[in-house]
């Protein structure tokens, strides 16, 4: 399998292009503000070909170039429905202090083909094989994608703003609440294996085993404590 991620935008926000192998279809992961170059350039370099693109949430350091990448190349874009607003409405989605000064700066909207993703759905696309889990906390149509293990290859989890190394997505954006997100940390990320590679939107990539052991939000759910404090990493 392969896959190729790098970080994009003002945010540093992680776009990663999935496929089984070089050469072949793939699968386009948000392709977020300022992508769009890094994402030809990959297609380029592995010789991939998109058939979808997929989006973990609707914030625009996460889909700001959907529309360009999905024009390019005619492939459907996938949302949770409570998230597709975002797309045309990044303002309303950030606030007004987030959302004003990079009004002038972006050409929002949707792509021709929008396709909603939903909880439990299995997306099979690119010969490869997505288990959908709606996460809400970061915003109400948070998703997280898992691939099964296979072979010597173990399981991964595209995490989006859920979970990162050593922390989780802030909630004090409009839509964010940290008792969702405590929930949805217990329901989605406590019961995967160990040794799950998790790949998140922001920051290094990390393992489950990693996370249930240093992570102080994951730690806190799986002891039944809660917290109410917002974390501030990433957007």
């Amino acid at each position: 399998m392969l896959i190729a991620g790098f970080p994009a935008g003002a945010w540093g926000t992680n776009c990663y292009l999935v496929a089984p192998a070089a050469g072949e279809e793939c699968v386009i992961i948000d392709p977020g503000h300022q992508a769009a170059q890094g994402v030809e350039e990959t297609l380029k370099k592995h010789r991939l070909k998109p058939v979808a693109v997929v989006l973990t949430h609707g914030h625009i350091d996460h889909v700001a170039s959907v529309v360009p990448v999905c024009g390019a190349h005619d492939v459907p874009a996938w949302i949770h429905p409570a998230d597709r607003y975002m797309m045309s409405d990044p303002e309303k989605a950030l606030g007004r202090s987030i959302g004003m000064p990079l009004m002038g700066q972006l050409t929002v909207g949707e792509p021709d083909d929008v396709q909603e993703l939903t909880d439990g759905a299995r997306l099979r696309l690119a010969g490869l094989e997505f288990s959908v889990a709606h996460a809400p906390g970061h915003t109400k149509g948070s998703v997280t994608f898992r691939m099964p293990e296979a072979a010597d290859v173990p399981s991964v989890f595209f995490s989006g703003d859920l979970l990162f190394a050593g922390s989780i997505g802030r909630t004090d954006l409009p839509g964010g609440d940290m008792d969702e997100m405590l929930a949805s940390l217990g329901r989605v990320c406590l019961p995967l294996d160990d040794s799950t590679v998790v790949l998140s939107g922001h920051g290094p990539q990390t393992t489950i085993g990693r996370e249930r052991a240093t992570n102080p939000y994951l730690r806190e759910v799986a002891a039944g404590l809660g917290s109410s404090a917002a974390p501030r990493r990433g957007m």
